[in-house]
């Protein structure tokens, strides 16, 4: 079972870099995220997700390979790989795999402009090596939701917001 964590930050950078390092700890196996995505508030006062994966991007690539090689069977690749391009994106954009995205806009629009959250789905982790890791921003955030055990949060609580 997988485990959210919701790291609110002063400032917008934080929670990219703290991204940044949980991905590089990916990298090294000692967590293993199935999303990670930064929301800021704009001037405006609107939520914007910061997704670490470009599920539009994605889908046009996967979609315009299809569509090739089906275009290629019916003798024009082009149109093919057009249209594949295209109804991919499409799918692509309406995707929504992870964290929810309402969710995410819902509680990104309490946050004041020029703060940030960081949302992690975590699937599994090394707790201890991976609070070692993110020494750099102990005392920097604050946990604003989870679904770990009152223990875990507790001790997650007494990390990020160490003074």
């Amino acid at each position: 079972m997988s485990n959210l964590i919701v790291i609110g930050f002063d400032n917008e950078r934080d929670a990219g870099e703290m991204r940044a390092a949980l991905a590089k700890m990916q990298t090294q196996y000692l967590i293993e995220m199935e999303d990670a995505v930064v929301v800021t508030r704009d001037a405006q006062g609107k939520p914007q997700l910061h997704q670490s994966l470009n599920l539009t991007a994605a889908g046009a690539a996967s979609g315009a390979f299809w569509g090739t090689l089906i275009g290629m069977l019916f003798l024009n690749p082009l149109l093919g790989a057009a249209l594949g391009a295209g109804s991919g994106a499409l799918s692509g954009k309406l995707a929504d795999i992870g964290i929810n995205d309402q969710f995410m806009k819902d509680l990104g629009a309490t946050l004041t402009p020029g703060t940030s959250a960081l949302f992690v789905l975590v699937r599994k982790s090394t707790p201890d090596k991976v609070l070692e890791g993110l020494k750099g921003f102990s005392g920097k955030g604050r946990v604003l939701q989870t679904s770990l055990t009152r223990d875990k949060e507790e001790e997650l609580r007494r990390f990020m917001e160490a003074k």
